[in-house]
């Protein structure tokens, strides 16, 4: 498993980091590698606003479909299109160009509220028991 040092973690299996004023959303590798090979991926619409847990799309595997959770409360600026056609992005490069979604945040200081990557290594590892 991977974990990126870079991001923060929510435990619905979402990453987020900040970028500028920005929040890019992604699932973790614990995630895509637990739903298997991805072959649908809904995302909102640009403009769309959601709170903090809230559902905002859906990812489709071979194995099933799981709801994926704003990890803060925002709206998105932009959703990444390239998944239409290529939804195995998000299994190949979870925290790179498998991202899901831009957020302008509502409060910035929701990321704290978050795991990073050690405390969200040890929450998996207690899920694998």
């Amino acid at each position: 498993m991977k974990f990126d040092e870079n991001v923060k973690y929510a435990k619905s299996h979402e990453w987020a980091r900040e970028d500028g004023d920005l929040v890019v959303v992604g699932i973790s590798d614990y995630a895509q590698d637990s739903l298997g090979d991805v072959v649908f991926v809904e995302l909102p619409e640009v403009g769309d606003t959601f709170e903090q847990g809230a559902a905002f799309g859906v990812v489709e595997s071979v194995k099933a479909a799981s709801d994926v959770y704003a990890p803060v409360s925002g709206e998105v600026v932009e959703v990444n299109s390239t998944l239409a056609d290529n939804p195995a992005t998000v299994n190949e490069d979870p925290f790179g160009s498998g991202w899901l979604v831009k957020l302008k945040p509502a409060d910035s200081s929701q990321t704290g509220s978050l795991m990073d990557a050690d405390e969200y290594k040890s929450y998996t590892e207690g899920l694998d028991d």
